[in-house]
C-alpha cells in the first residue's frame, strides 16, 4: 500500500539534494561552467523571475503609452479632447440660450408688447439667468393645506402630553 510518511520524505530529499550542473565545451572536455543546485533552489528562483516579469510588465503597461493599445483604454489625448469639446459645447449652450432671449425680446419690441424705453439687453441677459438659477419657489395651495393640518396635529399631541 502507498505510504504517505515514505512519500513526503522522499519528495523532502529530492527537493534538497545538491546537484551539480556543468557545461562542458565539448571539443576539449573542459568545464566552462559549473553551480551547485538544489530543486527547491530551481523552483525559488523561478517563481521569483516569473513574478519579476509578471510586475515589469504591469509596470510598463501601466506608465507607458502602451496602454492605449489595449482594447477599452482611451489615449489620453482623447480624453482631453472630450474635455475640452464638453466645456465648448456647454459654453455654447449658454450663448444660444441668451441669443434666443434676446431675440424673443427683440420680437415683444417689434410687435409692440413691449415699450421701447423698457427694452435693455442687460437687463434680458441677467433675467434669463435668475430663470435658471431661481425657479418657482412658492408653495402650492395643496402643500399650504397639507403644513396646517400638520400643524393642528403637533398642537393637538403636545396638548394630550401636558
Amino acid at each position: 500500500m502507498f505510504d504517505k510518511r515514505l512519500f513526503k520524505q522522499q519528495l523532502k530529499e529530492n527537493l534538497f539534494n545538491k546537484r551539480r550542473l556543468i557545461i562542458l565545451n565539448e571539443d576539449t572536455f573542459e568545464e566552462t561552467f559549473s553551480l551547485k543546485l538544489t530543486l527547491m533552489n530551481v523552483f525559488v528562483v523561478l517563481g521569483l523571475g516569473a513574478i519579476f516579469i509578471i510586475f515589469v510588465t504591469t509596470f510598463i503597461i501601466a506608465f507607458t503609452p502602451l496602454r492605449e493599445f489595449i482594447p477599452g483604454y482611451s489615449s489620453s489625448k482623447l480624453k482631453i479632447a472630450a474635455t475640452e469639446l464638453a466645456l465648448k459645447s456647454d459654453s455654447l449652450t449658454r450663448a444660444i440660450e441668451y441669443n434666443e432671449a434676446y431675440i424673443k425680446s427683440l420680437k415683444k419690441v417689434l410687435t409692440g408688447e413691449l415699450e421701447f424705453a423698457k427694452f435693455n439687453k442687460d437687463s434680458i441677459l441677467s433675467s434669463v439667468e435668475k430663470n435658471q438659477i431661481e425657479g418657482d419657489l412658492s408653495a402650492s395651495k395643496e402643500e399650504l393645506e397639507l403644513r396646517k393640518q400638520v400643524n393642528k396635529e403637533e398642537e393637538q399631541s403636545s396638548q394630550k402630553k401636558k
